[in-house]
């Protein structure tokens, strides 16, 4: 199935549109698209979108380093950089910090009717990526293109198996699931 999927880009946006709908329903049903859950979090009253990162990091790592380990998936990381990080962050930043949504909880927001997400979320996403865009030559020539940060994994860095850093990382990350519903959070 694997190797249809690659080779079939119809085939691939069909599987991208399922996915993404079964991403916002999970998103919508685990309670984050929901503007006042977000607006907790930021005040640390609500921990649910930090435990709902947290099962998607755990879930999300485990299945990618099992399909690596089983030749369907290979790892592409790429360089990064100081300045990718602070653009990115300030553009995702100024729109979280404005209508207290980021692009996915916008999308499931969206899915369930909020207004709020439809225009400001969707128009922002819109604008942002316009002037991102229209902005990336020049931010490519100077601040994009500075990678300071290698393109290595930490397995290929430590020379490991990626097993290695994988299971004790998702064990320290599964007690601070586990450490959050015990204290009530």
């Amino acid at each position: 199935m694997l190797k249809n999927l690659h080779g079939n880009k119809r085939l691939q946006l069909k599987f991208g549109l399922a996915m993404g709908i079964i991403f916002g329903f999970l998103l919508q049903k685990g309670g984050v698209t929901n503007y006042d859950v977000i607006l907790k979090q930021l005040l640390l009253k609500d921990w649910t979108v930090v435990k709902i990162m947290l099962s998607a990091i755990i879930t999300g790592t485990l299945g990618v380093h099992w399909l690596k380990s089983v030749d369907y998936a290979k790892l592409h990381p790429k360089a990064g950089g100081i300045g990718v990080n602070v653009i990115g962050g300030l553009i995702f930043g100024v729109g979280f910090a404005t209508l207290g949504y980021c692009p996915g909880i916008v999308a499931g927001a969206i899915g369930h009717g909020a207004l709020d997400a439809l225009f400001g979320g969707l128009i922002g996403i819109t604008l942002g990526s316009g002037i991102f865009a229209a902005l990336y030559p020049k931010l490519n020539q100077s601040i994009l293109n500075h990678k300071t940060f290698t393109h290595q994994t930490l397995p290929e860095l430590f020379n490991v198996d990626p097993w290695v850093v994988v299971i004790p990382v998702v064990m320290a990350l599964t007690f601070i699931l586990w450490l959050l519903e015990y204290l009530g959070l």
